[in-house]
């Protein structure tokens, strides 16, 4: 093989179009959640809510919760993992050696993600550059290696290892100090933020680097631990990539539906099995300072992230058996446009969701609207987006981001108008 100069993959081999509509349909569960969750904003409470519909609310904000939370992201993970196979694995048929090329596409998808954070803190694109940097350490892996890191990663490993060093440092430092207690408990309640009282992008965006970056790393990173979950299912990717599995998904039909009904089923085992538990105050690993972190806490919460990635795993077996129907496949190729300019749409819905809920926009008003009136407003914003995406790609080969990503990789214009 040799090395890769210059040399642009802009001739790819022949889509797999069910890709591009899944991760469409993916990306409308992240703008649903997020339109809930406010893209992250806090906003002053009003005493007169807006669009409120108490019943309906609780309804969607249920199913958010634990129908949408989570799952959909998952997908989008799972089919940047796929992503990265395919991208090198059509090098490799090329003749070309992808890798460091590879390194340098995650360097800038994550220098994408850090200003894209200035917008809105819950982005993710800084985190799956980050991956996709040890991705390439993964390539050469053998299939049941990953599997065996997947299944350490989503059954919450590091979680476990972290829970250990952090009993084991509280054994060692529990100096009980009930004068510093006392202060503790007399604290008077945090001011406002700067942000919040002189509202301005520059202040928010101060704020989301130096408050909230910290708080996602430790969301991602601490004992949370959705970093290592997106990780394993990064790495599930890979594997589902070197299978072929979507590449032979018309000759196994029947497997699909099968596979459809047997994951569903298993997330609903586990999640039964997870009510067995009594509740717990999943709080604490957000602030463990001075806390202990029993047993029953890390198994509860390992089989919380194994049902969330087996209902995730259920959703894209049922996507694809409906995709699979042609009474179904016109309509879910709808999604197609969007999912080719994912990247774009993605940022686009960040940039979108800080206009309506930044406290130095419309998060005076938006931020007051009930969450079923969020939560339409978001399916709104999906659908003029998929109107956008496909008649932009009429004209063009890429969305705006991907063309200036890929010209980025290459360190030259690629090609961007259809002739």
């Amino acid at each position: 093989m040799v090395m890769e100069k210059n040399i642009s993959l802009s001739a790819p081999l022949k889509r797999i179009k069910v890709l591009d509509a899944l991760r469409g349909f993916a990306l409308l569960g992240v703008i649903l959640m997020h339109m809930i969750q406010h893209f992250g904003f806090f906003t002053l409470p009003s005493e007169n809510g807006i669009l409120e519909f108490p019943i309906l609310d609780e309804i969607i904000q249920w199913t958010g919760s634990n129908i949408i939370m989570g799952r959909f992201i998952n997908i989008f993970a799972f089919l940047f993992g796929l992503s990265f196979f395919i991208q090198m694995d059509r090098a490799a048929k090329k003749g070309i050696d992808f890798r460091l090329r590879f390194v340098w596409r995650m360097v800038l998808l994550l220098v994408l993600g850090l200003l894209t954070h200035s917008f809105f803190n819950l982005e993710i694109i800084s985190v799956y550059g980050f991956f996709g940097l040890l991705m390439i350490v993964m390539y050469r892996v053998k299939n049941w290696l990953l599997l065996l890191l997947v299944a350490f990663l989503i059954l919450g490993g590091p979680r476990v290892l972290k829970a250990i060093d952090h009993n084991s440092n509280l054994e060692t430092e529990q100096v009980a100090d009930n004068t510093g207690q006392e202060a503790n408990n007399r604290r008077t309640p945090r001011e406002l933020q700067e942000h919040i009282v002189s509202p301005s992008f520059i202040n928010s965006a101060v704020y989301n680097y130096k408050e909230r970056l910290t708080g996602k790393l430790n969301y991602q990173f601490g004992f949370i631990g959705r970093g290592y979950v997106t990780f394993g299912l990064f790495l599930l990717g890979l594997v589902m990539g070197r299978i072929r599995f979507f590449e032979t998904l018309e000759t196994h039909k029947k497997r699909n539906l099968l596979l459809f009904f047997g994951f569903l089923s298993a997330t609903i085992l586990v999640t039964w099995v997870q009510t067995l538990f009594p509740p717990q105050n999943i709080g604490i690993f957000f602030r463990p300072d001075g806390q202990h972190i029993g047993s029953q806490i890390l198994i509860v919460q390992a089989l919380g992230d194994l049902a969330m990635v087996l209902f995730t795993t259920s959703l894209t077996m049922g996507f694809v058996s409906l995709y699979q129907k042609i009474q179904f496949r016109k309509y879910l190729e709808v999604l197609s446009p969007y999912g080719r300019t994912a990247l774009t749409n993605y940022i686009m819905q960040g940039v979108i969701g800080a206009f309506l809920f930044a406290p130095w926009a419309f998060g005076s008003t938006f931020g007051n609207w009930g969450v079923a009136a969020l939560f339409f407003l978001g399916i709104v914003i999906y659908a003029v987006q998929i109107i956008c995406s496909k008649y932009w790609l009429k004209k063009y080969l890429y969305g705006p981001l991907e063309w200036l990503w890929r010209s980025g990789t290459y360190l030259k214009l690629q090609p961007f108008r259809k002739k």
